[in-house]
C-alpha cells in the first residue's frame, strides 16, 4: 500500500509546480497540445521516455505497448490503438520527428524468443509476433550465439522492424518522402545507460550519448 500515498505525493508535487501560485504553464496547454515529437516505447516501467529525456508536459506524444511495436498497415476490423495514436500523431498534430524507443532487458522480446510463446497468454504471443521477422534474422545470423547477444540484436531488430512498418502507412510514407516527417531509431541501454541510435549508412546502432564517467572513489 505504500506506493499510493507516494504517487499522490508526487502529484502534490507535480501540482505544485505547474499549477500553484498562479502558474501559467498549463494556461495553453489546456486549450490545445501541440508536440513535435512522437514516441513509440515499451511500457516497461523502467524506460519512460519523458523521464530519460527529461521532458516537460506537452513535449512529446507517446504511444507505449509491449516491446514498442508498431503493426503494419492494415484496415481489417479490429481495435487498431497504435495504428489510431500513429495516425493522430501525423495527420492532426503532424509531428515531425517520429521515435521508437526500444531498449535492452526487454520482456516483450524474450517473450518472442521462447519457443513456446503461446503458453505466455492469450495476448502476448499474438503481439509480439509483429516483431517476428526480427527474430527470424537473429536466428539466421546469430544461430547458436550466446543468448544475451541475440536478445541485443532481437531487440534492435525489432526496432527496424517497427520503422519499416511506418513506412506501410501511407500517410507517413508520404510526409516522409516529402521531409516533413524524420523516422528515428533509438536503443537505451540499460546496463551501460547508455542511448544508442540507428545509422542506415552504416546499417548499425551507433552511441548518440555515451555513458556517464566518474572520477572513481575518492
Amino acid at each position: 500500500m505504500k506506493d499510493i500515498p507516494r504517487f499522490l505525493a508526487g502529484f502534490k508535487n507535480f501540482q505544485r509546480t505547474y499549477f500553484c501560485d498562479d502558474n501559467s504553464f498549463f494556461s495553453d496547454l489546456k486549450k490545445v497540445q501541440t508536440p513535435n515529437v512522437l514516441v513509440i516505447a515499451c511500457c516497461d516501467s523502467r524506460v519512460d521516455p519523458a523521464i530519460l529525456t527529461g521532458c516537460e508536459p506537452g513535449d512529446m506524444f507517446v504511444v507505449r505497448n509491449v516491446a514498442n511495436l508498431v503493426p503494419p498497415y492494415e484496415k481489417t476490423p479490429g481495435n487498431h490503438g497504435v495504428s489510431a495514436a500513429v495516425e493522430y500523431a501525423v495527420k492532426v498534430l503532424a509531428v515531425e520527428h517520429i521515435i521508437v524507443l526500444g531498449h535492452s532487458c526487454c520482456g516483450g522480446i524474450q517473450a518472442l524468443m521462447q519457443p513456446r510463446r503461446e503458453q505466455l497468454g492469450e495476448f502476448i504471443a499474438p503481439w509480439v509476433k509483429i516483431a517476428e521477422p526480427a527474430l527470424l534474422e537473429v536466428n539466421a545470423q546469430l544461430a547458436g550465439k550466446d543468448e544475451s547477444l541475440r536478445q541485443r540484436a532481437c531487440e534492435q531488430a525489432a526496432v527496424l522492424v517497427s520503422l519499416e512498418n511506418l513506412l506501410t502507412f501511407p500517410w507517413v510514407f508520404e510526409r516522409v518522402m516529402r521531409g516533413e516527417t524524420h523516422l528515428h531509431g533509438w536503443y537505451f541501454d540499460l546496463h551501460k545507460g547508455e542511448l544508442l541510435s540507428y545509422l542506415p549508412e552504416t546499417g548499425t546502432f551507433e552511441l548518440l550519448v555515451a555513458r556517464c564517467e566518474t572520477d572513481g572513489p575518492v
